[in-house]
């Protein structure tokens, strides 16, 4: 399994009969195809060419268009986005959940679990909700625990718009796909973590190292928390500024 999710960071479009030749022609494993699909079903990995099982779709759940097609992304709360991954333990497994800003890569928030259900997610969002403001476009897959109304409502009660990638394009949330290749080799596969409090410990101090520290080259390499900083400082000159107008708008008129 710790081989199959390394593989699957790197390459999440192999899908059984692949990973099955990597396992016994590269690692040298004695395993069949039916056992590796067994393990890949278990870890709720699935080849993106279809979907992927970690988000699994209710057909009774509103499903929203996606709105960043050709969208350029050129401020901080322009859009936010959730995803979950796979994080594999000494003794077991658990889920990561993030929420991420995409014009400055900022994890606004993330929450860990050991169950699938939608509790962590909206939990996660609600502190991303309190600490940061709202975005404008909130995006996710498909997956029920994006669609339900428990989390929806959340938006909706923001005035937030929702977008939801196309079935089986799991690139259209290509910032959080990059990052979950980051902290995967960051940190998950060099800590080796025993167990969820473990996890949640070492998780805590890599986010927080990713956002103050870890300096990109497409942000002009400058770290997450700088660039959003510095968005939010403009967003709050703009707002001075349209106030101000607005009052010396209203003078002119008395």
């Amino acid at each position: 399994m710790n081989l199959l999710d390394k593989k699957y960071t790197d390459r999440p479009y192999f899908g059984v009969r692949r990973m099955t030749v990597y396992l016994t022609k590269d690692e040298g494993c004695a395993i069949g195809k039916d056992h590796v699909r067994t393990l890949l079903r278990r870890m709720g990995l699935m080849a993106l060419y279809p979907t992927r099982n970690l988000s699994k779709p209710n057909p009774a759940h509103k499903i929203y268009p996606y709105l960043l097609k050709g969208v350029e992304v050129t401020r901080t709360n322009q859009v936010w986005s959730i995803d979950i991954t796979y994080v594999r333990l000494a003794h077991g497994f658990a889920y990561l959940v993030v929420v991420i800003d995409w014009y400055s890569r900022r994890v606004l928030s993330w929450r860990l679990s050991n169950t699938l259900e939608s509790d962590f997610c909206v939990e996660a969002l609600e502190e991303s909700l309190a600490l940061y403001g709202t975005p404008e476009i909130f995006n996710s897959d498909q997956g029920s625990q994006f669609t339900s109304e428990n989390f929806t409502s959340k938006l909706i009660a923001k005035n937030v718009r929702i977008s939801m990638d196309s079935r089986g394009r799991a690139y259209d949330n290509i910032f959080v796909e990059r990052l979950w290749w980051s902290v995967k080799y960051e940190d998950i596969y060099l800590r080796g973590y025993q167990n969820i409090p473990d996890c949640k410990n070492g998780l805590d101090k890599y986010f927080r190292f990713y956002n103050a520290e870890q300096r990109h080259q497409s942000l002009d390499y400058k770290t997450p928390w700088k660039v959003y900083s510095e968005g939010m400082d403009k967003d709050r000159r703009s707002i001075r500024n349209k106030k101000e107008i607005h009052l010396k708008k209203s003078l002119q008129l008395v």
